[in-house]
């Protein structure tokens, strides 16, 4: 048997392969894995709209770390904030018809580069995997 830290070192370097590799393949798209995860909360919430304090907790960013994270997008039209003039933590974050066509393209690359990564793995060992990492959170 692993020990912990054995195997959360497993993790941490598996992630980091991975993230490269997407990150590789979504160039094509013009986009970061990161930003990727962006565009698909955003896609996946009401309206496309999110609390940017609530996107840097689903992207595991600090607020600062996301508001320099969206400012590029924000420049190239992927996203639109629009600010609370009472407080700037809960201003809101939209995905542009931009950002959700460049997400539905950059998905299938998403879809694909996932697949490779998890090929190794059966359908009953993803559902555990799956299953695990929910419980985690």
């Amino acid at each position: 048997m692993e020990s912990s830290s054995t195997l959360f070192i497993n993790l941490v370097t598996f992630n980091s392969a991975a993230v490269k590799r997407m990150d590789a393949n979504l160039s094509i798209h013009g986009i970061s894995f990161s930003e990727y995860q962006v565009l698909h909360h955003l896609s996946q919430s009401p309206a496309s709209m999110l609390p940017r304090i609530e996107l840097a907790r689903l992207v595991g960013l600090s607020a600062s770390g996301v508001t320099r994270m969206l400012a590029p997008m924000e420049k190239i039209g992927l996203v639109h904030k629009e600010s609370n003039v009472r407080d700037a933590r809960m201003s809101l974050v939209k995905l542009s018809d931009s950002g959700a066509s460049i997400y539905r393209d950059a998905s299938t690359t998403v879809d694909h580069v996932s697949s490779e990564l998890l090929t190794s793995l059966s359908k009953e060992q993803r559902t555990l995997l799956s299953s695990v990492f929910a419980s985690l959170n």
